[in-house]
């Protein structure tokens, strides 16, 4: 199934700002995840760059009101494990063809990282009309995307 915007667009809706969290110690997972529903920034995303990413999704799914998905997915076993976890989105620093493909297994919207419009066109190829671009600042921020707008004005 390709990206299923409608949903995406509803998630990155429900806060101002999107948290990356990078979790090193897992008995933190639960009372950052309070802290930052009761803040008003339901919308979290932990990345995959620490042993405990995948426990500390699974605890923070748990907490009334988190919306909480998986950042830094790179493999379709990352995304797998994902889902298992309890993600209600991932994030990707890429937009490889087997990761696009990979998604289309789940039924977890997928926002997927491009910094090239060979790239964004690859995604958009695959049903995918919500991109991040990464790394913003240092591929040109602003100034790039909005040279990327004309060609490419059907992707967000």
């Amino acid at each position: 199934m390709p990206q299923d915007a409608a949903a995406l667009r509803q998630t990155l809706s429900l806060a101002p700002v999107i948290p990356v969290i990078i979790i090193n110690d897992v008995s933190q997972a639960r009372p950052l995840a309070e802290a930052l529903v009761a803040g008003g920034l339901p919308v979290l995303e932990v990345t995959l760059r620490t042993a405990h990413a995948l426990q500390a999704i699974e605890i923070m799914a748990k907490v009334p009101g988190a919306v909480v998905g998986s950042g830094t997915v790179r493999t379709p076993l990352q995304m797998g494990h994902s889902v298992d976890a309890g993600c209600q989105f991932m994030v990707s620093p890429g937009a490889s063809p087997r990761l696009l493909e990979a998604a289309e297994e789940h039924r977890i919207p997928l926002l997927p990282g491009i910094g090239t419009p060979t790239e964004a066109m690859t995604a958009s190829e695959h049903g995918y009309s919500f991109l991040k671009f990464f790394p913003a600042e240092a591929l040109g921020g602003v100034k790039v995307l909005k040279a990327y707008a004309s060609p490419l004005p059907d992707i967000t």
